[in-house]
């Protein structure tokens, strides 16, 4: 199980950032975050409480419901997907970020990159090419896969836990992540986030 706190439908709320809104300038301003969190991630959370309650999803956790709606063509059962997908994929996402993040990872962590990548170069060059390669809205992952480390991109909502993936951390590349900021230098944004905003640290915790 990752990090990411399950709640059940009667309380599903607006997690806290793990910090504040300011933190990531200059990479990711607070204008940015005033709009991201407080206005999409926000009506994710409220748009699932309003879906599933009176439901069979009522009592579940973000977890099993993602599961349990994944891949249902009813048109009622995606939409409470994307919106559980998209409330647990952004509060994944701001923990996978910190202030004065990127760098080295801690040492068993570089250890399995540099197993399954060759070097952690190669590894942020991987995360780089998928973001960028992910065409429309969509995230970023670092995942274990078994025991092996990987980089996978989905689109939308779509999130690899849904296919017995391990997130260890993401990379948000839906335009209201980094428009105000970057406008359409997706890629500058990307190469930013890696370089000094990933969260290592919460990847190895996730490992475990």
């Amino acid at each position: 199980m990752t990090n990411v706190k399950n709640e059940t439908a009667s309380s599903h709320v607006l997690q806290s950032l793990p910090y504040q809104d300011n933190a990531l300038d200059p990479v990711i301003s607070a204008n940015t975050i005033s709009f991201h969190y407080g206005k999409h991630h926000k009506g994710y959370v409220d748009k699932l409480n309003e879906l599933v309650s009176g439901t069979q999803f009522a009592d579940m956790s973000l977890e099993e419901i993602i599961v349990a709606t994944s891949g249902k063509p009813n048109k009622t059962t995606t939409a409470i997907f994307n919106n559980a997908a998209q409330t647990w994929n952004h509060t994944f996402y701001w923990s996978s970020l910190k202030p004065k993040g990127g760098g080295e990872p801690p040492a068993e962590l570089k250890q399995k990159i540099e197993a399954a990548f060759g070097t952690l170069d190669a590894c942020k060059k991987e995360l780089a090419d998928a973001a960028t390669a992910q065409f429309g809205s969509g995230w970023v992952w670092l995942v274990l896969d078994g025991t092996t480390l990987k980089v996978v991109k989905t689109g939308n909502a779509d999130v690899p836990l849904t296919n017995g993936m391990k997130p260890l951390l993401t990379i948000d590349v839906w335009e209201h992540a980094y428009y105000l900021d970057y406008q359409n230098r997706r890629a500058d944004y990307v190469k930013a986030v890696l370089d000094k905003l990933l969260n290592w640290e919460f990847a190895l915790q996730n490992i475990g």
